[in-house]
């Protein structure tokens, strides 16, 4: 009893530290979109540059974050674009 216990106690560990890296995923990613709307009406230079940085910050921590939750299982991508779709996505933005 006490061996199934334990491993019920560490399946559950698992599921908050997944718990843990999806909710600061989910703050990084509405920092990122608070960041965005900032710059875009920001008229000052500098305190514009400032929120960039920040936000460019933020980018690297989410990376991160997500890099953490893929390799413990916690995120399964989408499948990878081929080099037609990327193409595709960047005339459509382009354009």
């Amino acid at each position: 009893m006490q061996g199934s216990s334990t491993m019920g106690n560490n399946n559950q560990g698992g599921l908050q530290e997944k718990a843990m890296v999806n909710d600061a995923l989910s703050q990084v990613k509405s920092s990122l979109t608070t960041y965005a709307n900032v710059i875009s009406e920001c008229s000052n230079p500098n305190l514009r540059q400032a929120i960039q940085q920040i936000r460019n910050s933020c980018e690297t921590s989410q990376y991160e974050l997500y890099q953490i939750a893929q390799q413990k299982g916690f995120y399964q991508p989408a499948t990878m674009a081929d080099d037609n779709e990327v193409n595709q996505v960047r005339t459509q933005f382009s354009g």
